[in-house]
C-alpha cells in the first residue's frame, strides 16, 4: 500500500486543509500500518509552473533534449512516478480567491502528460491513473459547497477524472473566516466526517 499526501497550502502546518489531510493519513496508517507514505508539500516546495521553456522541453524528443531540458522534464517525471505508484492520494486543498492554489494547478500541469497519465482514443480521452482512491480535504473561509461559487470541486473532479481517478471522497471545512465559533464547528464537523469514513 502506497499513500501519497499532497499539501497545497502555503501556510504549512497551520493550514486547516493540511491538518485535515493529516487526520486522514493518521486513520489510513492505523488501518494499514505497513503502508508507505510520501508527502509532497507544494506550499513549502512549489513545483515550477508550465512556461514556454518547459513546454519546449516536453515537446522535444528525449534524445534531442539538452541538459537543461532533461533537468526540467525530470522534475515532472518525479511527480508522475509518485502518483503512478500511489494506491491512495490525500489532497489538502485550501480555497484561494475562489479557486485552487496555483501550486496545485502546477502539480496537475506536471502530471497530466499525454501517453503517460492519459491517452487519446477513438472514443475520446482515457485516464491511465486508474484504481486509486482519493481523499480531498477542502478548507474554505466562506460557505461555498454546492453553490455556483464553488469552482474547486468541479475542477478537481474534472481533472482527477480525466486522469482516471474517479473514486473520490470529499471532506469539507467551511466558514473558517466567519468567527471563532464557526471555525471551531467547521473543523469539528470535518474531523468527525474523517473519523467516520469507510476507508479504503
Amino acid at each position: 500500500m502506497n499513500i501519497l499526501q499532497i499539501n497545497a497550502s502555503v501556510r504549512g502546518s497551520d493550514s486547516a486543509s493540511t491538518q485535515l489531510a493529516k487526520r486522514v493519513i493518521e486513520r489510513l496508517q492505523t488501518q494499514h500500518p505497513q503502508a508507505q507514505l510520501q508527502v509532497r508539500d507544494l506550499g513549502q516546495d512549489p513545483h515550477p509552473h508550465l512556461d514556454g521553456q518547459a513546454l519546449a522541453a516536453l515537446s522535444t524528443p528525449g534524445e534531442q533534449r539538452d541538459a537543461g531540458q532533461h533537468s526540467r522534464v525530470a522534475l515532472d517525471d518525479e511527480l508522475i512516478a509518485q502518483v503512478q505508484a500511489a494506491d491512495i492520494l490525500v489532497l489538502g486543498v485550501p480555497m484561494y480567491n475562489f479557486g485552487i492554489p496555483a501550486q496545485l494547478k502546477n502539480w496537475f500541469d506536471a502530471i497530466a502528460r499525454a501517453g503517460v497519465t492519459f491517452r487519446y482514443t477513438d472514443e475520446g480521452a482515457q485516464g491511465l491513473l486508474q484504481n486509486k482512491r482519493v481523499y480531498v480535504t477542502l478548507a474554505r473561509g466562506g460557505i461555498y459547497r454546492d453553490t455556483p461559487n464553488d469552482t474547486q470541486v468541479p475542477y478537481l473532479k474534472m481533472m482527477l477524472g480525466f486522469l482516471g481517478m474517479t473514486d473520490i471522497e470529499w471532506i469539507y471545512a467551511e466558514g473558517l473566516a466567519l468567527g471563532d465559533a464557526s471555525a471551531k464547528k467547521a473543523m469539528e464537523q470535518a474531523f468527525a466526517q474523517i473519523d467516520h469514513l469507510a476507508l479504503a
